[in-house]
């Protein structure tokens, strides 16, 4: 009898290569699952192919692989891969922190010596704003669009008189030029003026040409009829938000129940005039002090 083979159970027939399945690519695994370790790229090329030709054609697979970093942002991702961070961004950003640090510091220092004088223009101290002896409040004539915001979104006087200090929490009064009239809680003789505006950095329109410019107070009587002249000085957009102007006699001899503030002119808006903040600093009259 010739001799026949016979096939063991579980034998692959003669003539067949055996297959592995791969759990994904360049990869494959062992009888039991396990990963035995990455195939070479370069499987798939001719028998012929160089070494040099494999070794390239590997690295281009390997950098293939790798995420795209973005250009131009300091991560790290971007110092793994390689990548130099802008160097120029990263000290303009250094040089606006430190701007907006010592800017915060000096507006700090500023509030709280202005913090330590008394302030008769405070609204919850009693203080009023004198609406007929005022200027009128500005009104958006351009469109209804303008008209209708403008009614809706609308500061009254009364905002100077409060601490808040919001970007566009302003009393806007009509013109360049223009007056408001303080009522005091008490009859006060004058010892300075202080006024606060918004950073450029944080104004809603990028600019801060409504801001009040060359700028008059003065002292009234209770009818209003007699006006004394106090002092006179002009508000810088270029320095501090927070300026105090000291009357050259102080305290001021009289005392007045009113102060008016009478804007000449404003840094150039033509529309309207935006005044944020005012303090009366002083002291109190004494029973019988004229």
């Amino acid at each position: 009898m010739g001799s026949v083979g016979i096939a063991r159970e579980g034998a692959e027939p003669a003539g067949r290569m055996r297959r592995t399945r791969r759990s994904g690519p360049g990869r494959r695994r062992g009888r039991h699952g396990g990963a035995i370790g990455a195939l070479p790229v370069t499987l798939g090329l001719p028998p012929n192919t160089s070494s040099e030709a494999k070794d390239g054609l590997a690295e281009e697979e390997v950098s293939a692989s790798r995420p795209a970093a973005r250009s131009g942002s300091c991560n790290l991702p971007a110092l793994w891969f390689g990548e130099s961070p802008d160097l120029e961004l990263l000290q303009e950003v250094a040089q606006l922190r430190h701007m907006m640090s010592s800017r915060q510091k000096a507006v700090s220092k500023m509030a709280l010596e202005v913090a330590r004088m008394s302030d008769w223009a405070l609204g919850s101290s009693g203080a009023a704003i004198d609406v007929q002896r005022s200027s009128e409040t500005f009104t958006c004539r351009e469109n209804w669009r303008c008209s209708i915001v403008e009614w809706l979104f609308r500061t009254k006087p009364g905002a100077i008189l409060e601490p808040d200090m919001s970007p566009g929490n302003c009393w806007p009064l009509q013109g360049d030029q223009g007056q408001v009239v303080i009522r005091l809680p008490a009859r006060v003789r004058l010892t300075a003026v202080t006024v606060q505006h918004i950073y450029k950095e944080v104004s809603p329109s990028g600019t801060v040409i409504s801001a009040p410019r060359d700028v008059a107070v003065f002292g009234l009587d209770v009818d209003g009829e007699e006006e004394v002249l106090l002092l006179t000085f002009t508000y810088d957009v270029t320095k501090e938000a927070i300026q105090t102007f000291p009357l050259k006699t102080a305290p001021f001899p009289r005392a007045f129940s009113y102060v008016k503030f009478l804007v000449k002119s404003n840094w150039g808006n033509p529309q309207y005039t935006c005044i944020y903040r005012l303090r009366v600093h002083g002291l109190r009259a004494s029973a019988g002090t004229s």
